[in-house]
């Protein structure tokens, strides 16, 4: 159960909430958050939680047991760093018990960029015979350096449990060119979810950028499982966020789609940034695993659903720079027929597939979007870490900056011939 259960904090990231050894126990609480603090101005804390923090000691009047974990970059390219605390049930027996934590985390010797984190818990009423451990979690989201955490935690009658250590978050040295979504020595919280408007605002002419078109297969990485987990999820959306960042595009046209319903879930026509919260809420709309009846009477209707979607999406006249499918694999019974695609004729521009694979070993065999590409001589690139994001996604798009200017260069070429 303890195993499953942390399976489930990795997945929800830094949700607060509460495993008995024996059963899970569920509790409806406030989000952890972030305390705002104007600039200039220091935060307002009661005199007996700032004394504590500043002590920079543990204390154990509430008997509990702190486990940091340490920095890791996740596929949104953001360093995540959290804990881990236990606390005898016993302790929280009663009527009803309300926890608070407080914490602090600033860059290594500057606690004048100190941010503030609180969190309420409310713990249901529990027998005084219940036996085992409650695990409560939280967690941050910072750029790349050296922190250091104040930690404290308190119940209704002021018992405090209080820890402080230290953070390193380092990039490996081969990954030191990838441009991480938070700055060094930067602290913010975590995000509920992905599909948020945070991109900021790019260098250049975006009228001369490139416009590029992006068809991304919003499926799990798991073909079984009945759901888009949030893993899943951060890895697409941080394939269209970082080519969205990237100062050689201006212009981006989505088409969100999922094979296994067949159907487009969501459209969004060429625009300089991408409407996220839009795309989330559109992605909500997916009920995967529910068996369509019409469909199961049409042999290989989701090889059908992938044909019509590349004949309408890459076929068109109007070609944009470059052409992106992003995905896992999709691994239909059938592919679609070689000669179908090449009937859709030459196009001029280049056409790439990051295919998101977390574990390429278990399954190395090429999917139907990969065997579609090669009718228009296609690119793929297999995303199976954060460094590969990054890597690919930047070798990717100077080859459609010089495909651009080649294309260029052989109009003007042709045109003084004539």
């Amino acid at each position: 159960m303890l195993r499953q259960m942390r399976g489930w904090a990795g997945e929800h990231r830094f949700a607060p909430c509460l495993l008995l050894l024996f059963f899970v126990l569920t509790v409806r609480t406030p989000a952890q958050f972030l305390l705002k603090v104007a600039p200039g101005e220091g935060v307002t804390l009661m005199p007996s939680d700032m004394a504590i923090l500043e002590a920079d000691s543990e204390r154990k009047d509430l008997p509990c047991s702190v486990t940091p974990r340490k920095a890791d970059l996740g596929f949104d390219l953001r360093f995540h760093s959290g804990y881990e605390v236990t606390i005898p049930m016993t302790e929280l027996a009663g009527s009803g018990e309300v926890l608070t934590v407080l914490f602090r985390v600033y860059p290594e010797e500057d606690k004048g960029r100190a941010a503030y984190f609180v969190q309420h818990i409310q713990v249901p009423p529990l027998s005084d015979e219940i036996k085992g451990d409650a695990l409560l979690g939280g967690g941050i989201d910072i750029g790349e350096g050296k922190y250091h955490v104040d930690w404290l935690m308190r119940d209704r009658m002021e018992r405090l449990c209080s820890s402080s250590w230290d953070i390193d978050a380092a990039l490996a040295p081969k990954d030191k060119p990838i441009p991480l979504f938070l700055g060094p020595r930067e602290i913010a919280q975590s995000l509920p979810e992905p599909f948020v408007n945070d991109s900021a605002n790019r260098p250049g002419d975006l009228e001369q950028g490139l416009n590029v078109k992006l068809l991304v297969n919003f499926a799990p990485q798991n073909l079984v499982s009945p759901a888009l987990r949030r893993s899943d999820t951060d890895a697409l959306v941080t394939i269209l966020k970082a080519i969205e960042r990237d100062p050689h595009v201006g212009h981006i046209s989505l088409v969100a789609f999922n094979i296994e319903e067949s159907r487009v879930v969501y459209r969004q026509d060429s625009g300089q940034q991408i409407d996220f919260p839009s795309l989330g809420k559109a992605l909500e709309t997916m009920k995967l695993g529910t068996v369509n009846l019409v469909r199961l009477q049409q042999k290989h209707s989701d090889t059908d659903f992938l044909a019509s979607l590349i004949e309408k999406e890459v076929g068109e006249t109007a070609h944009p720079d470059a052409v992106i499918f992003a995905g896992p694999k999709a691994m239909l019974d059938a592919d679609v027929p070689q000669g179908d695609l090449r009937r859709i004729g030459d196009i001029e521009c280049p056409v790439f597939y990051m295919n998101y694979n977390l574990n390429p070993q278990a399954v190395p065999w090429k999917d139907s979007i990969s065997h579609a590409i090669k009718a228009f001589k296609g690119t793929e690139y297999t995303i199976s870490r954060p460094r590969d994001l990054w890597f690919s996604t930047t070798e990717m798009l100077n080859r459609i900056v010089r495909s651009k200017r080649d294309r260029a260069l052989a109009r003007a070429a042709a045109g003084g011939s004539e």
